[in-house]
């Protein structure tokens, strides 16, 4: 019998590419989502890429009472994926509360019910904001984290904590934090892809949405940063090749091969690549012309950050693979798709 995985937001953008990933190996898969910042119409096309729909529960984790209730009738569950968490960098910074009230309470709940009802692993969806902005690049799974720059990366370092505390004090859990760099692109199908709600806080549905006219210009945050072109700089790693990660680190939690309790990996590309570089990729690549417009930096961002990904790359015998080039492509066959653009 296939082992079954709890996805939480599994709806979302990461969490769909995942679910996907993880149906495709042969787990069994539950979803957990509240369809705040995603839409239930994803299941259907997840049923079409595997040929098997996940099941589905819609609730907000940060309700203790609904969780707590969930994972009690649901203690045949071998292991969580958390990705269910606001996520927004500049929403984070002018609503703070809400993000620590969703991001820290959801986790907490997940943790009791997990030491209540006897599911051992975890698998958390961490990021890159923890590191803040680095003193020295590329950073390692040893750079020192910094005091985040937003409240969205300090709810990511306090909810690693919380992981980290919380396993050292029930041994019979085990946890693999994923620091994600910056996701893009989708599925090859692109029957999935990253679709927000409201005016996207991220680069790239930002630019497929303006290349479709749906948006009238590009904001380009800054460009008197000390970088090459004075835009920022990220780590750009294809979605697919994040959500093959996630598969890679439950199959080491289920076969106990963890070298400890709670593990941490950076998953990246290894390159930083500018703002603005990614929008003449976009434009080569597509063949469309973007009408961009640079304007003052955006607070809670950071100059330029790209990862080490030695140790993922050893030790979970994992790398990203697809190319800058295939990435941006399926970002646009996405919103074509999505938008019937021919």
């Amino acid at each position: 019998m296939a082992q079954k995985i709890l996805v939480t937001g599994g709806t979302g953008y990461i969490g769909s590419h995942t679910v996907v990933e993880l149906q495709e190996t042969g787990f069994d898969v539950i979803v957990v989502d509240d369809l705040s910042n995603s839409r239930i119409k994803v299941l259907d096309n997840i049923t079409k890429i595997t040929g098997t729909r996940p099941a589905f529960e819609k609730f907000n984790l940060a309700d203790q009472i609904k969780t707590l209730d969930f994972l009690s009738h649901h203690n045949d569950i071998s292991a969580i994926i958390h990705f269910a968490a606001s996520k927004a960098v500049g929403e984070s910074v002018e609503i703070p509360v809400k993000y620590y009230r969703n991001n820290l309470n959801s986790l907490m709940n997940l943790l009791d019910g997990m030491k209540n009802y006897n599911i051992p692993n975890i698998v958390f969806s961490s990021s890159c904001t923890v590191y803040g902005q680095p003193n020295h690049l590329p950073v390692t799974e040893n750079t020192p984290r910094k005091d985040a720059e937003s409240p969205y990366g300090n709810t990511k370092r306090v909810c690693e904590d919380i992981l980290n505390d919380t396993i050292t004090a029930y041994p019979q859990l085990k946890g693999i934090a994923l620091r994600y760099f910056n996701p893009i692109g989708a599925h090859h199908s692109a029957l999935i892809g990253e679709l927000p709600i409201g005016i996207p806080g991220n680069l790239i549905p930002f630019i497929t949405q303006t290349a479709a006219g749906i948006r009238d210009e590009l904001k380009v945050f800054g460009d008197d940063y000390n970088t090459p072109d004075g835009s920022a700089i990220r780590d750009y790693i294809n979605v697919v090749d994040l959500a093959k990660a996630h598969v890679v680190a439950i199959r080491r939690l289920l076969e106990g091969n963890n070298k400890s309790g709670y593990e941490i990996f950076n998953l990246g590309t290894g390159k930083g690549l500018s703002v603005l570089e990614i929008v003449n990729g976009f434009e080569k690549v597509t063949g469309v012309k973007l009408n961009y417009k640079i304007v003052d930096r955006r607070a809670g961002d950071i100059e330029k950050i790209w990862a080490d990904t030695t140790y993922a790359n050893n030790e979970l015998g994992w790398q990203a693979i697809k190319s800058l080039e295939e990435t941006l492509l399926s970002a646009w066959n996405w919103e074509k798709n999505i938008r019937n653009i021919k």
